[in-house]
C-alpha cells in the first residue's frame, strides 16, 4: 500500500513538473465580437490549465500599434483582423495561424480556431516555450513620442510610420506619453529645449531629431516640413542610423545632461566660493565691528553681510539667465554664442592660472585698483546689521569683475539646459553654496575660533592658490561646454 502511495505521489511530482507557465499575448479591439469569443475561451482555458497567463492589449491603446508590429515581425506573420494572439512560437491572426504548421493555415471555422488555439498552447507547455514577450529582440534605441489629448492628423502620421519603423527594426522601443498631465508635459519641455525644437505637439525624440508639430529639427540645416516626402526621409534616415549605431535614449540623454549640468553646478560654486575679493570685505567689515567693540552684532552682520551677496547675485543672475534664454534660445545664434562664452572662459581661465607664479604681473583679474578705495570706505562706514545687509548689496556690484567669470559661464549653460523652474531652482543652489564659506568665516570669529587678522593673512598666503584654482575651474568650465554643444547635449 506504501509503495502504491509512493508511485502514485512520484507520478504527480513528476507530472507538477511538467507543466510549464505558459504566458499567452493577446490583442483585441472593443466592441469585436469575434475578440469577446476568444477571450471568453481563453478565460475557461485557464480553469483547465491555472498555468496559463493572458496578457492583454487594446488595440487602441498608446503605444499598443508598436508592440504588435514587433511581434508581428518576431513571428514573421503579416498584419490581419484582431483577435490577435501570441503563445509559444504560434501566432493566430484573424482566423490565420503561422507556425502551426509549416505553411500559413486558416480555420474555416470557429471551433476549428478554438480546438488549434489550445493545441498552439497546450504545445507550448510541452517544449516549455517562453512567453511572446521574452522573444523580443534587445531594445537597441528608443523612440519618445509625445501625443495631444485628442486625435490630430500628424499624430496618426506619426503612429502609421512608427508601426512600420518597428515592424522593420523590432529592437527599436517606443515610449509613448499623452500630455494630459504636469508630469508629462515637463519632460516634453525638457526634451524640446535638449533638441532644440519648439514645444509643440505632437513631438517625437529619436536619435539626434526631433518632431515638433508640423517640422523637423536636425542638429544642423533648417528644419524641414513635416509630414513631406523630404521629411519622412529625413526621419527614416535617422531612425536607421539610430539604431544601427545603438543611439542613447532620448529619455537617457535628458538624464545625463541633468546630471551634468547639476554638477557643474555644484563644482562651479563650491570652487566660485572659495573668492578672495568677498573673503577680503567681509573680513574688514567684521574686523570693523570688532574694533568698535560690537562683538554682538559680528554674526548678525556677518550673515546679514553674506544675505545682501546672495540676494544681489541671484536677483541679477536670474535676469541675466532670463534674457539668455530668450536671445541665446534661437537655433542660429545658440551653438555660436556658446562657443564665444566657452573660449572666453578657456582664457579668462589660463589668465587666472598665470596667477600661481606670477601675480600681480601685468594685470590680475580682481576689483580694480581704482575702486578699492570707495569699497574700503562704504564698508567701514557700516554700524549695523541692516547697513552689512546693503552694504553686501552694494559690493556685490564693485566685486562684479573677480566673481563673474564663472557665473556667466554657468548661466548660460543654465540657460540651455534647464526650465524656468529648474534654473531659478539651481541658482539658488549656486548662490548658497557660494555664501557658505562666509556664513564659515562669520562664525570663526564670532566664537574666537580664528581673528580676523588671521583670516586676512590666511587669504594673503592663498591668493596665488585660490587664483588658480578659479582658473582651473574656468578652463573646464569652457572645454565641457564645447564638448557638450559637439555632443549635442547642449
Amino acid at each position: 500500500m506504501r509503495r502504491w502511495l509512493w508511485s502514485v505521489g512520484l507520478a504527480l511530482v513528476l507530472w507538477a513538473g511538467a507543466a510549464h507557465a505558459v504566458e499567452l499575448v493577446f490583442f483585441f479591439d472593443k466592441g469585436c465580437l469575434h475578440c469577446a469569443r476568444i477571450d471568453e475561451f481563453l478565460t475557461n482555458l485557464q480553469k483547465a490549465y491555472p498555468d496559463l497567463g493572458i496578457v492583454r492589449y487594446d488595440i487602441q491603446g498608446r503605444g499598443n500599434w508598436e508592440l504588435l508590429a514587433k511581434l508581428l515581425a518576431v513571428y514573421q506573420a503579416e498584419l490581419g483582423p484582431v483577435p490577435i494572439v501570441f503563445v509559444g512560437h504560434v501566432a493566430m491572426i484573424g482566423g490565420l495561424f503561422y507556425g502551426l504548421q509549416p505553411e500559413p493555415v486558416e480555420a474555416r471555422s470557429s471551433l476549428i480556431q478554438e480546438a488549434w488555439l489550445e493545441e498552439a498552447i497546450l504545445r507550448a507547455r510541452e517544449t516549455q516555450a517562453p512567453s511572446p514577450l521574452a522573444l523580443l529582440p534587445p531594445t537597441s534605441t528608443e523612440a519618445v513620442l509625445f501625443l495631444p489629448e485628442g486625435d490630430c492628423p500628424t499624430c496618426e502620421v506619426l503612429e502609421i510610420l512608427l508601426s512600420g519603423y518597428v515592424a522593420r527594426w523590432p529592437s527599436l522601443a517606443v515610449k509613448t506619453y499623452v500630455l494630459d498631465n504636469a508630469e508629462a508635459q515637463t519632460l516634453w519641455e525638457k526634451l524640446s529645449r535638449l533638441y532644440r525644437a519648439p514645444a509643440a505637439s505632437p513631438a517625437l525624440f529619436v536619435g539626434d531629431v526631433a518632431v515638433a508639430g508640423d517640422k523637423l529639427y536636425r542638429p544642423r540645416g533648417t528644419p524641414l516640413a513635416f509630414p513631406s516626402l523630404e521629411g519622412n526621409e529625413a526621419l527614416e534616415q535617422a531612425v536607421a542610423q539610430a539604431v544601427e549605431t545603438k543611439a542613447i535614449s532620448p529619455l537617457e540623454k535628458l538624464k545625463l545632461r541633468e546630471q551634468l549640468t547639476l554638477g557643474a553646478v555644484v563644482a562651479g560654486a563650491a570652487l566660485d566660493s572659495i573668492n578672495p575679493c568677498d573673503f577680503a570685505v567681509l573680513v574688514l567689515l567684521l574686523g570693523t565691528l570688532l574694533v568698535m567693540g560690537k562683538r554682538v552684532k559680528v554674526i548678525w552682520a556677518g550673515l546679514a553681510f553674506a544675505a545682501g551677496i546672495f540676494v544681489a547675485y541671484f536677483t541679477l543672475g536670474f535676469v541675466l539667465y532670463s534674457l539668455l534664454g530668450l536671445t541665446v534660445g534661437t537655433r542660429a545664434f545658440r551653438e555660436p554664442f556658446i562657443f564665444v562664452i566657452s573660449s572666453l572662459a578657456i582664457l579668462v581661465g589660463l589668465w587666472q592660472m598665470k596667477d600661481l607664479l606670477w601675480y600681480g604681473k601685468w594685470f590680475s583679474i580682481e576689483v580694480p585698483d581704482s575702486w578699492k578705495p570707495t569699497v574700503k570706505k562704504l564698508t567701514a562706514s557700516v554700524v549695523s546689521v541692516p547697513g552689512a545687509f546693503v552694504i553686501g548689496l552694494v559690493d556685490s556690484l564693485f566685486l562684479a569683475p573677480c566673481t563673474s567669470g564663472p557665473y556667466i559661464v554657468i548661466l548660460t549653460l543654465l540657460s540651455q539646459t534647464t526650465t524656468r523652474w529648474q534654473g531659478a531652482g539651481l541658482l539658488l543652489l549656486y548662490n548658497f553654496i557660494f555664501i557658505l564659506p562666509m556664513i564659515a568665516i562669520t562664525f570663526l570669529v564670532h566664537f574666537g575660533i580664528t581673528t580676523t587678522a588671521r583670516a586676512e593673512r590666511w587669504r594673503q598666503a592663498k591668493l596665488r592658490k585660490l587664483h588658480f584654482v578659479t582658473g582651473l575651474m574656468m578652463f573646464l568650465l569652457g572645454v565641457g561646454m564645447m564638448v557638450g554643444v559637439r555632443l549635442g547635449w547642449l
